[in-house]
């Protein structure tokens, strides 16, 4: 099998050559940055290949062919049809499950859509989450903050009509499966997962054994070459029957012998043997353990301590960043090392296309490659790791990661921020390694980093000891989020944060940082039409500011409820809360903002039908205006006055009203709103029944309005 069959290393090239020998004939060491010695590479990776597995690739496509229940009853099946790919992990369960799509793909027009069910550490992922990504992937949106039924609900009404094929990944069982499942008959949905999907109708299994000698011998040969693979054929076969035809040990255990040009195949198999198992240790998991231990402990020390913290990537993600604030050693050493990883079988890079770094040499913080450590591999390091590391140095891990995450996010911000802006002056003083060439690369950092951005800032908030790190990451991923993707882009996942910085809060007992979390939630919520939520955050933030106290925050909420009963119709409570914030603005003597209250307070009145508490709140609206000076607030102000009046049946009080206002939205130099006073003034005349003086009133206002187009 290939990489993919770990999700692993490359191959070397077809002709088996090994890499290059020193006069001694033993393999040159790759140099290091930091001038110490380094473990043997294998050569630059060759294009992935596909070994075996023909008989079950033809039984899946032959499963395609097949009628499903719902067609042998007579009607066509309301859902995708299932296919099911069933083994242990590490027996090339994904790497079948790709070929298969790749063949595939040329019937299916809408693309292929891929999700993973499981996270890093083998728990399973949130299924709300893994919708909101698939419906990004299919450039349809979600409102932030949406439940998990309204998001699966929205994905397969977006599949509904298209032929398209979901691959489910690492499927921890039917639960996690059943809700993303599409309403549409022509997409064909593929299923990765160690055991059966129960309670999911018509699935078509194909579970996975081990791959049969042949297969195995060509991966080996793929690795190490043909000439040491021929002169010892039976070896061969015993070892790849010692790895139980399980393509990951095989990459493995062939990736070792290539690190190895002068080590033979016999030399290989006593190895496998003499690696010790642990007394519980499962038969079937057994390969894949000797030759997992076999590629570790062969590493040298620095490397090996590397590899095991690699497991506190967040979201699995790793790059040379990341595992140089990991290790504390530099990015340069860090890429070199993670390089070598790749080679060895241990880490899987992402495909190039994917990852969109810059040019080789550039030197920019986007150009490193990205790899994820293999699912089949990961309870095996993470097991070393509780065996090697200390919690302490555990922690200390963790945090110069997160510290190195906000250093790249404060970069990646400011090269959104203009030239000559304070932050990107800042960030030209940071070492290139963390700096950006330029906005586009610095947003595509964003982009292809998201993901285990959010789960860093999890990480962080879960921790507990971080509260002050988690808070920096918080603030600088918001802001990041917000100068390169803007608000409305960005809202779903600012949601997230702002829930995240709700926790930090309320475990602190931070009442600022309380009332400001559940402020900006609940306008999120608002803006996605969960009035009744927002009105619940609203209500808490007012009691968290009020217990600081935080005036600021208080007013916002006060605010905030007025409106949000505003958009609920609900004029006498809209106008309650906007009165009480109204009273805070008053006392602090904030004219502008009591002006803009007087009026929001007059609308309310106005919807209501309460023309006399209307004209009394745009009054006191248009004297602070006039007392601030704001005399396009005043005319406009004024301009309302006469609406009401209008409303209320005065049509002559109106027209005098609208004529003051005319006049001072003149001394302001407002044309726009003197062209709007100039129609609304044709029409009161048309009512009073004087048409002439109407026609020469609305001629001026569209006459004006052509003047000062929007």
């Amino acid at each position: 099998m290939t990489d993919q069959a770990v999700g692993g290393g490359p191959l070397l090239p077809e002709t088996g050559e090994a890499p290059a020998a020193t006069a001694a004939g033993r393999p040159a060491p790759r140099s290091r940055p930091d001038g110490g010695a380094h473990h043997p590479a294998v050569p630059a990776p060759a294009p992935v290949h596909f070994a075996g597995r023909r008989r079950e690739l033809k039984e899946l496509h032959a499963d395609i062919a097949r009628a499903g229940l719902d067609t042998l009853s007579g009607r066509k099946g309301a859902r995708s049809r299932v296919l099911l790919i069933a083994g242990r992990p590490g027996s090339g369960r994904t790497a079948l499950a790709e070929e298969l799509l790749r063949e595939l793909a040329g019937e299916h027009p809408d693309g292929v859509l891929r999700a993973t069910l499981t996270g890093p550490g083998g728990e399973p992922a949130d299924t709300g989450r893994t919708a909101r990504e698939l419906l990004a992937a299919l450039g349809a949106g979600a409102p932030p903050g949406a439940a998990e039924d309204e998001l699966t609900e929205q994905l397969r009404g977006a599949l509904a009509g298209r032929r398209a094929l979901l691959f489910l990944d690492d499927a921890p069982g039917a639960e996690q499966v059943e809700p993303l499942l599409p309403d549409a008959p022509d997409c064909l949905v593929v299923v990765v997962s160690q055991g059966p999907l129960t309670g999911i109708p018509d699935v078509r299994p194909c579970t996975l054994g081990g791959l049969d000698s042949a297969a195995g011998v060509e991966i080996l040969t793929r690795y190490a070459g043909p000439t040491r693979i021929t002169v010892d054929p039976r070896t061969a076969d015993s070892v790849a029957e010692e790895c139980g035809g399980q393509p990951a040990a095989l990459v493995l255990a062939g990736a070792w012998l290539a690190a190895r040009p002068m080590s033979s195949v016999a030399d290989l198999c006593q190895a496998l043997h003499a690696v010790p198992l642990p007394e519980d240790l499962p038969t079937g998991a057994r390969p894949l353990f000797r030759a997992f231990r076999l590629a570790h402990d062969a590493l040298p020390a620095p490397a090996a301590r590397i590899l095991r913290l690699l497991t506190l990537a967040p979201a699995g993600l790793v790059d040379a960043h990341i595992a140089s604030a990991l290790a504390g050693c530099s990015v340069a050493a860090a890429a070199t090392t993670l390089d070598d990883f790749a080679a060895l079988g241990l880490l899987r890079p992402l495909a190039a296309a994917d990852d969109g770094v810059a040019g080789a040499g550039t030197p920019d913080a986007a150009a490193h490659p990205r790899y994820r450590l293999p699912g089949c591999l990961d309870p095996l390091v993470r097991a070393l790791l509780r065996e090697h590391e200390r919690p302490a140095e555990l922690e200390l891990a963790r945090a110069r990661m997160l510290e190195r995450t906000v250093r790249l996010l404060q970069s990646c911000r400011a090269m959104g921020e203009p030239a000559d802006s304070p932050a990107r002056q800042k960030v030209a003083g940071l070492p290139r390694s963390l700096r950006f060439t330029s906005k586009g690369t610095a947003a595509h950092w964003l982009r292809s980093r998201r993901v285990a951005l959010l789960d860093a800032a999890a990480i962080a908030v879960a921790d507990g000891e971080l509260d002050t790190l988690d808070r920096r990451l918080m603030a600088a991923l918001t802001r990041t989020l917000l100068v390169h993707q803007g608000p409305e882009a960005a809202a779903p996942d600012l949601y997230a944060l702002h829930g995240l910085v709700l926790q930090v809060a309320e475990r602190r007992g931070l009442a600022r940082e309380r009332a400001a979390a559940l402020l900006n939630l609940a306008d999120l919520d608002g803006r996605a039409g969960r009035s009744a939520q927002a009105l619940t955050r609203y209500r808490g933030a007012l009691e968290a500011a009020r217990s600081v106290p935080d005036p600021v925050a208080t007013g916002r909420a006060l605010e905030s409820l007025g409106g949000t009963y505003t958009e609920l119709g609900d004029w006498q409570r809209a106008a309650d809360w906007y009165g009480r914030a109204l009273e805070l603005r008053l006392a602090r003597g904030e004219g502008a903002d009591a002006a803009r209250l007087y009026g929001r307070i007059g609308s309310a009145h106005t919807y209501a039908g309460r023309w006399g508490e209307a004209l009394t709140s745009w009054r006191a609206a248009a004297r602070t205006y006039r007392r601030l000076g704001e005399v396009s607030g005043q005319a406009r102000a004024t301009g309302e006055m006469a609406r009401v009046q209008e409303y209320a049946g005065r049509p002559e009080e109106a027209l005098r009203t609208c004529l003051e206002a005319l006049d001072v939205a003149r001394k302001a130099g407002d044309g726009r709103l003197e062209a709007a006073l100039q129609l609304r003034i044709a029409d009161t005349l048309d009512r009073l029944g004087d048409p002439a003086a109407a026609r020469l009133h609305r001629s001026v206002g569209e006459r004006l309005l052509d003047d000062y187009p929007e």
